[in-house]
């Protein structure tokens, strides 16, 4: 796995350091502490701050509405009839 650092990342997106590190204390970006250093391990981090949905993110999702029509599908019907 690649791990990307505070200074790579913004360096890649063009924001500040302090910016980056804002988002790792926010929890808007999962990073670890190795020594003296954050690291980010995410490898979708850019989609991530995007607000782009990954692929496994993508299914989860087919996969929760699949089960929300197997259980709710009559009802489903009868609410778009009115």
């Amino acid at each position: 796995m690649k791990y990307i650092t505070i200074p790579q990342l913004a360096e890649m997106l063009n924001v500040s350091r302090i910016t980056v590190f804002r988002w790792v204390k926010s929890g808007k970006i999962k990073a670890s502490k190795v020594g003296g250093t954050w690291i980010i391990d995410d490898p979708d981090i850019l989609s991530t701050i995007r607000g782009e949905l990954t692929d496994v993110q993508k299914a989860e999702i087919v996969d929760a509405v699949g089960k929300a029509v197997e259980q709710y599908g009559e009802l489903f019907r009868l609410l778009s009839k009115q």
